[in-house]
């Protein structure tokens, strides 16, 4: 094949791959910006290699201003550079500073090209090698220095990112770094005629797997559709030059009997030929497909009945903890890496660097892998096939959990309704005879008469207590000025020197049932009063607080803090009262009521005060009648 010809069909090869890798890295730059400077980069290098074939079909005009735009290639390539370093390990403020500059950096260049347009800096001259060829000159080389000093400099950009990078990114740049020196070895002859050598530039023949191998170091590490795509054409490249080796040894076997005689070979021996390198073929398929796979990337492979047995054991699980626990060991195993799996309220595994979280996000299951990016392509698709089962599976244990909750409230609030009758019927008996003690006290003197009249005071309160805690609660929402109810409510019990302070915003209106919340802070104030009354310096503080969904009520006192041993979870709870004189079902009947709103109530030690009790009411509570 003629030198010239040979030489042009390259530099169309090399634009044509450069352009549609450009247009590739483009389309994919929505997901990976940092793709985009290596997209420029490539349609740079397509024009560049067509400016080539413009200098051979005497558009030397229009080749001298592609070939003069060359400083574009390198300012491109250092904007992704300075994307491709930058990462939370890489603390350089004038990384950040270059990167959002980078602008300026495309107007020197775009300055310099235009210069190099309008000025005497290139000219296209006959060759022996190429018969026509560009040339720098005066100017010109003011526009190959400024190529070689960006080159230069996006490569320190890289190295500099080598030092702290680990892993896949580490690789990723060394194989750019390999990838940039070929590249320099086969550009290199284009600026030969510049400095008077007239010879033909051989490696410019092997441009053509410039491009590729860079963007192959880019996305190597990145994307499992590269790496089968590469590991399918190093397959048929390496089968392709057998049998090309292996043409050239039946050729020059049999070039010495002449075309006559190899045209005279008998119809067996071709079939012969023939089978001979089918058989080569199928004999070397298997080691090559396996030299193919561990020379591009090794990966992971799924098969049905792993996904099956995945699917079996995850839908085994009661509970999110097993559920985790279950997932963490399932996915280390087939991993043969520790694996830590955070579910809601349940993380499973040792601490690993390698985490699987899964949560709900609009009413979806979200599964995020934290810290695969130094993993296969292919080890990473087997995580996220993983994570697409592990979500169904949460969604139908959090469906099982829902309906076993469901459940467990009907039973409940049967429980409920069966104590409640219980209670009245008791209420009831109980209170005829109390009557009776009470009206046969009337005699008896007045100190025991006294005495007697607080116990059955005790017992009817108690009595009270347990109809409310235990009986249905209708609700009659209506709108009432805290203000005012509080005060009132303040002014029913006897404090003596305590220090009372309310503190309401004026006007301030809470739609509520006005009888239970009068129940809520009656129950409060009753406690305070008791601990407080006898006690030196003794203060109450009521805070209500305007919030955008709730109001929120804080209620202070001084007095002596609760027993460590009682946990929020079981101040709620009836008969648990530790005052002397109390029915112990105060504070769960405020746990009903405030349920019975929609509200929240809590125990609070961390607002500075030895007690202090939180309570939430929505302000615009849903309609829940029945409780």
């Amino acid at each position: 094949m003629d030198l010239i010809l040979a030489f042009e069909l390259m530099m169309l090869v090399t634009s044509a791959c450069a352009a549609l890798m450009s247009g590739w890295l483009w389309w994919h730059s929505r997901y990976q910006r940092r793709l985009a400077g290596l997209a420029g980069f490539g349609a740079m290098m397509a024009l560049w290699c067509l400016g080539h074939i413009f200098v051979l079909h005497n558009e030397p005009q229009l080749g001298r201003y592609l070939l003069l735009a060359n400083p574009f290639m390198p300012t491109f390539f250092l904007h992704f550079a300075l994307r491709f370093v930058e990462q939370d390990q890489v603390r350089a403020p004038w990384l950040g500073w270059a990167r959002r500059h980078i602008g300026w950096l495309y107007f020197l260049t775009s300055l310099v090209v235009l210069l190099s347009w309008s000025l005497d800096a290139a000219d296209v001259l006959q060759s022996v090698a190429l018969g026509q060829v560009f040339v720098f000159h005066s100017y010109g080389f003011l526009n190959l220095l400024y190529t070689v000093v960006l080159g230069v400099l996006a490569h320190a950009v890289l190295w500099y990112g080598w030092r702290y990078h680990q892993g896949n990114k580490k690789r990723s740049i060394v194989a750019m770094f390999l990838a940039g020196g070929w590249g320099l070895l086969l550009a290199t002859p284009v600026v030969f005629p510049s400095f008077g050598l007239d010879w033909f530039p051989y490696p410019m023949l092997l441009l053509p797997s410039y491009p590729v191998l860079l963007v192959y170091g880019v996305v190597r590490y990145q994307m499992l559709a590269v790496n089968a795509l590469a590991n399918r054409a190093l397959l048929w490249l390496v089968m392709s030059l057998l049998l090309l080796l292996l043409m050239a040894l039946v050729s020059s076997i049999f070039g010495q009997l002449g075309m006559q005689a190899l045209a005279n070979v008998p119809g067996w021996q071709l079939w012969l030929y023939s089978s001979l390198v089918l058989l080569l073929t199928a004999a070397c398929y298997r080691p090559v497909a396996k030299l193919a796979e561990r020379l591009i990337y090794p990966g992971a492979t799924l098969d049905p009945a792993l996904i099956n047995v995945w699917r079996q054991q995850l839908g085994q699980c009661q509970n999110w903890l097993q559920l985790s626990q279950t997932a963490a060991e399932l996915l280390s195993t087939t991993l043969t890496q520790k694996v830590q799996v955070e579910l809601p309220g349940a993380i499973a595994g040792e601490q690993s660097q390698l985490k699987l979280r899964c949560d709900r996000q609009q009413n979806q299951w979200q599964v995020q892998l934290v810290g695969w990016d130094d993993l296969t392509p292919g080890l990473r698709l087997m995580a996220e096939v993983f994570g697409s089962l592990l979500g169904s599976s949460c969604e139908l244990l959090a469906q099982s959990l829902q309906l076993a909750e469901a459940e467990k409230q009907q039973l409940s609030q049967q429980h409920l309704v069966e104590m409640g009758a219980l209670a009245a019927s008791m209420a009831h008996e109980l209170r005829n005879p109390l009557n009776i003690i009470s009206m046969a006290s009337a005699g008896v003197d007045a100190e025991l008469r006294g005495h007697i009249q607080q116990q059955l005071k005790r017992a009817d309160r108690l009595i009270s207590d347990m109809l409310v805690y235990s009986g249905r609660l209708q609700l009659q929402y209506s709108q009432m000025e805290l203000e005012p109810l509080l005060q009132s409510l303040l002014q029913q019990f006897d404090w003596q020197q305590v220090k009372l302070e309310l503190k309401v915003p004026t006007g301030l209106m809470l739609q509520a049932d006005q009888h239970r919340v009068q129940q809520v802070f009656l129950n409060l104030f009753d406690n305070a009063n008791a601990f407080l009354r006898n006690l030196a310096n003794a203060s109450l503080l009521i805070e209500v607080t305007d919030l955008q969904h709730q109001i929120r009520f804080r209620v202070h006192n001084n007095g002596p803090a609760l027993d460590a041993s009682l946990t929020t979870q079981q101040l709620f709870r009836p008969f648990i009262s530790k005052r002397s004189g109390g029915s112990g079902l105060g504070l769960a009947i405020v746990k009903r009521i405030m349920d019975a709103h929609q509200g929240q109530i809590s125990f609070r030690t961390d607002l500075g005060w030895p007690v202090s009790f939180e309570l939430l009411f929505p302000k615009f509570p849903k309609d829940t009648p029945y409780v």
